[in-house]
């Protein structure tokens, strides 16, 4: 007899049924617990009983030379997208790092 079965059985013997009402939802909370882990356990030992791994289905995909002008874009529907300059100058990397006089100094 479990530990849950007991308690219910003494809370019962005793008189004291909130407790005892208790004490039987745990019994039965136990009960079912086990039952879930044991039908786990048995359908996941049926579920890979005998099944061999497949080797892969799909071939590996051709690989073509990469496009040697790399500024070509191409949009949704195919068609090369035509770049062209709009007259704005591109900022320098140097530009954006602010300089040491800049910068505030915690005195």
């Amino acid at each position: 007899m479990s530990e849950h079965v007991k308690n219910f059985i003494d809370k019962l013997a005793v008189g004291n049924n909130a407790e005892a009402g208790e004490a039987f939802k745990d019994a039965l909370r136990a009960k079912v617990a086990d039952s879930l882990d044991k039908a786990r356990v048995d359908v996941a030992g049926k579920i890979f009983n005998g099944v061999e791994a497949m080797p892969h289905s799909d071939p590996k995909p051709a690989v073509t030379d990469p496009n040697p002008e790399t500024d070509v874009i191409i949009d949704t529907q195919g068609q090369e997208v035509e770049i062209t300059d709009n007259g704005n100058e591109q900022p320098k990397p140097e530009d954006e790092v602010p300089s040491a006089e800049s910068q505030p100094t915690n005195q």
